[in-house]
């Protein structure tokens, strides 16, 4: 079986939201990892819905797991500033076929295993978490903690600046339509500039 990452989540305050909300919220996840798979060459990534407001994503890229995990909250976090998920993330074996990828709650293997019961230990205001523990779990607790600051104006700014090789910020500002300014503040008080520079050195590494 291949290395990959498995992200598993449920939504937050799921309860609050109209069936129209929370369909709304769960394509954004959707779309998030469909926009995850176009950030390489050959990158596989997954997504599948759980039990009404859960869901489940794979990605074949385990470098790229704490980016991820910080794109799916930030896709969130634009639609409105109570929108989130909770995030266990796992990395390690698990199966991967194009079947798995369209419908991961079918794929097996200890990734699946550890993101799934890892979810279970949520609670709090903890968001995400990560089952490696070590340096990667404190990366991703501090960095649960700058996202869930995040008002839809820097989350929209974030996605644009989040994928790899995102290009330059006037291109972001002319996407979202506004000033490379307004752009440059918004990552500013997302603490982007932070998280990208960790992200880097985490992604080095692997």
């Amino acid at each position: 079986m291949p290395r990959i990452a498995v992200l598993t989540g449920d939504i937050v305050d799921s309860s609050s939201l109209s069936a129209e909300a929370l369909g709304e919220t769960m394509a954004a996840l959707r779309e998030a990892m469909i926009d995850i798979s176009d950030w390489g060459p050959d990158i596989v990534a997954g997504f599948s819905q759980r039990s009404g407001d859960g869901w489940q994503a794979v990605l074949d890229r385990p470098a790229l797991a704490m980016r991820t995990a910080l794109y799916c909250q930030a896709c969130l976090r634009r639609l409105d500033r109570d929108r989130a998920t909770r995030i266990a993330l796992a990395i390690d074996d698990g199966t991967l076929s194009d079947a798995e990828r369209e419908n991961p709650n079918i794929a097996h293997g200890p990734a699946f295993t550890a993101s799934g019961r890892l979810l279970e230990t949520l609670s709090g205001h903890r968001l995400m978490v990560h089952a490696a523990g070590g340096a990667e779990a404190a990366a991703l607790r501090l960095a649960d903690h700058i996202s869930q600051g995040w008002t839809p104006a820097q989350a929209r700014a974030v996605c644009e600046m989040l994928p790899p090789g995102a290009g330059p910020r006037a291109e972001a500002a002319e996407r979202l339509g506004i000033t490379r300014q307004a752009v440059n503040q918004a990552l500013w008080s997302a603490g982007f500039p932070a998280l990208e520079e960790a992200l880097g050195y985490l992604e080095g590494s692997e």
